[in-house]
């Protein structure tokens, strides 16, 4: 499967990763490295992560990732990434 990363989640993981840098550049890197390296792992059966909790759609689907949650939805060969949230109601 192909994984397409949207705008919307490169912004806010974007937003994020600044954020951590303020306190440790270092952490920082490790993290936004660590989270793109468990993007990669969805292709292999993006149905093994649980139903989204935010969308009642079994296309939809949640990836945990240190308290952060990252909504993916899987349509037929593509794997669109576009939901980054932590502690919301929604993902947009």
């Amino acid at each position: 499967m192909k994984i397409v990363i949207k705008e919307s989640f490169i912004h806010k993981l974007e937003s994020q990763v600044e954020f951590i840098a303020m306190d440790s550049p270092r952490r920082a890197r490790k993290f936004k490295h660590d989270l793109i390296k468990n993007l990669k792992s969805i292709a292999q059966n993006p149905y093994q992560f649980r139903k989204s909790v935010y969308f009642d759609n079994d296309n939809i689907r949640d990836l945990i990732f240190k308290g952060y949650t990252i909504v993916f939805r899987i349509n037929e060969n593509v794997v669109e990434v576009f939901g980054f949230v932590k502690y919301q109601n929604s993902p947009s």
